[in-house]
């Protein structure tokens, strides 16, 4: 199977989980007051920085997940740097899908904007959003078909039992959101769900409603999630279906010039570890 440009994203996806034997996912969301100094001095430092972490990590990916914020929050700079990261992606690894991570979802007008914005002006994969507003918030979405539509379900963060796991007849609300995108998966084929390391019970159950979808999973690594005990509640019946995103712990394993080769080392172990569990 070879990557070409009309395939879908989870086409895509599967297509790099198979050639790189990986279900990691790299978060590059970067702060400049924590990347190495030799490259604060850099004006396009956050760009550098992430460019070498791509290099050094590009082979043992299936996908990198860039969350919005860390780049917004710099104004016209942080924008500038999310565009480069990901045309340098793009133009280098171009069968590396991107997920930017902005959990949109809104009025219909809006989250047709915020479509906009994620596949058109920024060039994402696949987007993160909050499914809180129901179906006319996310259509925008779904309907863009070969692009993946990544929805909320049971978070990694102790908020998450604020609301996700509300009861509502009995079952919690995560089930109920489940629930519905599976439907909505059905018919447009480009729907994934979050779920949270933190909660591998949670994502037993949600495995056992959706049991050929794809899961993102944050709350690896720096958020204390269990590998093992996650990748034994999520993996599908084919040792797939899962991306297993980490970021601080891998992007910051080093703080000094050898950053690129220390995160290549961390990524190459976490790899490896998921792959243990995948046999």
């Amino acid at each position: 199977m070879h990557y070409n440009k009309g395939m879908t994203f989870l086409e895509q996806l599967e297509l790099t989980i198979q050639d790189h034997n990986s279900l990691l996912c790299i978060g590059l969301d970067t702060d400049v007051a924590k990347i190495p100094q030799h490259l604060q001095l850099e004006q396009d430092s956050v760009y550098l920085f992430n460019k070498a972490i791509i290099d050094a990590t590009s082979e043992l990916v299936c996908a990198y997940k860039i969350n919005i914020a860390f780049y917004s929050a710099y104004g016209e700079y942080g924008l500038n740097s999310l565009l480069q990261t990901v045309s340098y992606i793009k133009d280098t690894y171009e069968h590396i899908p991107v997920i930017l991570d902005a959990k949109r979802g809104d009025i219909r007008e809006t989250s047709e904007k915020y479509a906009n914005e994620a596949f058109d002006v920024i060039g994402a994969d696949a987007v993160t959003v909050n499914p809180y507003m129901g179906f006319d918030s996310v259509e925008p979405f779904l309907k863009r078909r070969n692009k993946g539509v990544i929805f909320l379900a049971r978070t990694s963060n102790p908020g998450a039992l604020d609301f996700e796991e509300l009861l509502i007849e009995g079952t919690p609300l995560y089930s109920k959101v489940t629930q519905k995108v599976a439907e909505w998966h059905k018919e447009y084929k480009n729907c994934l769900l979050v779920v949270g390391a933190t909660a591998p019970k949670q994502l037993e159950e949600i495995r056992k409603i959706a049991p050929d979808m794809v899961f993102l999973i944050p709350g690896i690594g720096a958020q204390g999630g269990d590998l093992g005990a996650t990748l034994k509640a999520g993996l599908r019946a084919d040792k797939a279906g899962l991306l297993i995103n980490s970021s601080r712990s891998i992007i910051y394993a080093s703080n000094e010039g050898d950053f690129a080769q220390k995160a290549m080392e961390k990524a190459q172990e976490l790899r490896d570890q998921i792959n243990t569990f995948r046999i």
